[in-house]
């Protein structure tokens, strides 16, 4: 007899039900100490994700993480967290089946142009257990796995039969042997196109490749490899150079600049040297030219390095307000500045974080404003974007430029609030442009993302060998980052046009060989789409 209120769990008089309610309880408690464990674990590395976040933010400059390391960092916390959820599921056969199905949902489906090698697993009984009769396929469960044969590395034997005519004297023909892009030397030319992309899309050094190769019993010095390197980088020289021409000739250009360390031999040290970039990407607007990059290397950004690389140039410029482009421009009646929003945001989201300047703040909610509408027009014809930016986008600027210079009239001169409000009423003429010119962008991150993949080899190569491994460094990324742009495999391509180009490629058919020829009809489809976001 229970007394009112008793809440004590009434447990089972028989044994067996006794024992499956004891066995059924503790499966749910390693349930959910696993799932506690998970957790804890999961809670303590986001943890220490946040310390390092604050120290990026607030802490000295010395201490922030650049973003590769803040991108390896989280990197190494999914990693653990993975680690984390294995472990866990070993214990727990509900949370091992949770982990399977949410990476069923999330999984997509594997590339169609892959080879399918099929493995049958039938069962071992071919008769039926019940009347050993045969059994008959009913239908077939399937599923497809990734897997990966490792880089195999192989050697041509190039045989030339000599024939000879038994009843002439003298008669020996022979096909002449195939030009090398490496005389005297082993590599074929999809090996060099090998380390190129190694070495300009992976950023794998030098010695690293050569590291790689003694694995697999292949002892090839790093100089050796520098050798290939060089003559492979010097024989796309001309493709390069029509590249830029073809740029020159486009109506609406990007142009940024980033360092590039190269060592100075007089001085033992390393100085500071610079790519040049200019970039087309019609997508956005939907036009018909493929994207483009072309760097250009030079010792310094002065106006005359500006010169060099746009020198002729006749269109709308996409910068970022640099002075060189401006000298540039002045010198020119033929070039239209267009200046980069995106710089104007980051002179504010510094003075933001704090969450002490109301004024930057606003300002960042007024371009988010500008950046939504941008949004909303992406990939839509030139007149459809003007149409959208003269009656959605004008009011906003220019409402933001008259609330910007009356907070410009009440803050201190010298403070850093009304630093940034002057870069942005400076460059006023500049950033209007877009609202005229379905096809000008907001901002100048078309040639930022470019440039990307040179501030990343810098940091594993630390430096080129000189103005010329500058320049050797400049001419491949070019190629290397419009493959990219264009959805071409950088291997593919640098193999068949060092292999063309040996063997004594027409100048005047060298516009077949700029990388949008080797874009795949899928790839051109997608690219006219135009890259997402700001």
């Amino acid at each position: 007899m229970r007394a009112a209120g008793d809440d004590t769990p009434i447990l089972p008089e028989d044994a067996a039900a006794l024992r499956a309610l004891l066995l059924e309880t503790r499966a749910l408690v390693d349930t959910l100490v696993a799932e506690r464990d998970a957790l804890a674990s999961q809670n303590e590395r986001l943890q220490h994700l946040l310390l390092k976040l604050k120290r990026r933010q607030f802490g000295q400059k010395s201490e922030r993480l650049p973003e590769e390391q803040l991108l390896f960092a989280f990197e190494e916390i999914e990693a653990t967290l993975a680690g984390n959820a294995a472990e866990a599921g070993k214990a727990s056969a509900t949370l091992r089946e949770g982990q399977a199905k949410r990476r069923r949902a999330g999984r997509g489906r594997l590339p169609t142009h892959l080879s399918r090698v099929e493995v049958l697993l039938a069962p071992e009984a071919a008769a039926c257990p019940c009347c050993a009769g045969p059994l008959v396929e009913i239908g077939a469960d399937t599923a497809e796995r990734l897997d990966v044969i490792p880089a195999q590395f192989r050697v041509v034997v190039m045989k030339r039969p000599k024939l000879a005519c038994r009843a002439c004297s003298g008669v020996v023909l022979q096909a002449p042997a195939p030009a090398r892009l490496i005389e005297g030397g082993v590599p074929t030319e999809a090996t060099v196109a090998h380390v190129l992309v190694s070495r300009y899309a992976d950023h794998l050094p030098l010695y690293r490749q050569s590291q790689i190769l003694a694995r697999q019993g292949i002892e090839i010095g790093r100089e050796v490899l520098a050798d290939w390197a060089g003559t492979g980088a010097t024989e796309i020289v001309p493709v390069v150079r029509r590249m830029r021409e073809i740029l020159l000739a486009s109506p609406r250009l990007f142009a940024d600049e980033t360092t590039m360390p190269v060592l100075d031999p007089g001085r033992g040290k390393t100085k500071k040297g610079y790519a040049w970039a200019m970039a087309r990407d019609d997508r956005p607007w939907g036009g018909a030219d493929p994207p483009a990059v072309v760097f250009q290397y030079a010792p310094g950004r002065s106006a005359e390095h500006a010169k060099a690389l746009l020198g002729g140039y006749r269109g709308v410029l996409q910068c970022d307000g640099y002075g060189a482009c401006k000298t540039l421009a002045a010198a020119s009646e033929r070039i239209t500045l267009a200046f980069c929003w995106s710089h104007v945001r980051r002179q504010f989201i510094e003075l933001a974080r704090g969450k002490t300047a109301p004024i930057a703040a606003e300002t960042l909610q007024r371009i988010a404003a500008l950046y939504a509408i941008e949004a909303e027009v992406r990939g839509k014809p030139p007149d459809i974007r003007c149409a959208a930016r003269q009656e959605k986008s004008r009011p906003l600027v220019e409402d933001l430029f008259a609330w910007l210079t009356a907070q410009l009239a009440r803050l201190p001169s010298s403070s850093p609030t009304a630093e940034a409000i002057r870069y942005a009423l400076n460059h006023r003429e500049g950033l209007v442009q877009f609202l005229e010119d379905g096809m000008i962008e907001l901002d100048t991150n078309t040639v930022e993302r470019a440039i990307r993949p040179i501030c990343l080899s810098r940091k594993n190569a630390l430096f080129a060998s000189g103005d010329d491994g500058g320049a050797r460094w400049a001419a491949v990324a070019s190629l290397v980052e419009t493959c990219k742009l264009n959805g071409v495999d950088p291997q593919r391509y640098f193999t068949e046009v060092l292999t063309r180009l040996v063997n004594g490629w027409p100048n005047s058919r060298i516009n077949e060989l700029m990388p949008w020829h080797w874009a795949p009809d899928e790839s051109r489809r997608a690219s006219s789409e135009g890259r997402k976001g700001p």
